[in-house]
């Protein structure tokens, strides 16, 4: 069987916790910041979790799947 191929984008933009969760960044906070509220800008650095689903394909991607 051929070993499994790295999406190196999505290794790039996801990480494993140690409890094997899916941790992302937040989109929009890129550009346009003028216009978004210091608290917002805020809570944009903030990492989460992702949700069960976009877990399971981003672990594919990953190569953990």
């Amino acid at each position: 069987m051929p070993k499994q191929k790295t999406n190196r984008s999505a290794r790039k933009r996801f990480k494993l916790t140690k409890s094997g969760k899916v941790r992302r960044y937040r989109a929009f906070k890129g550009h346009i910041r003028q216009k978004k509220s210091a608290k917002r800008k805020r809570a944009l650095r903030q990492p989460l979790i992702c949700a069960p689903g976009d877990a399971r394909v981003a672990k594919a991607m990953i190569g953990h799947g």
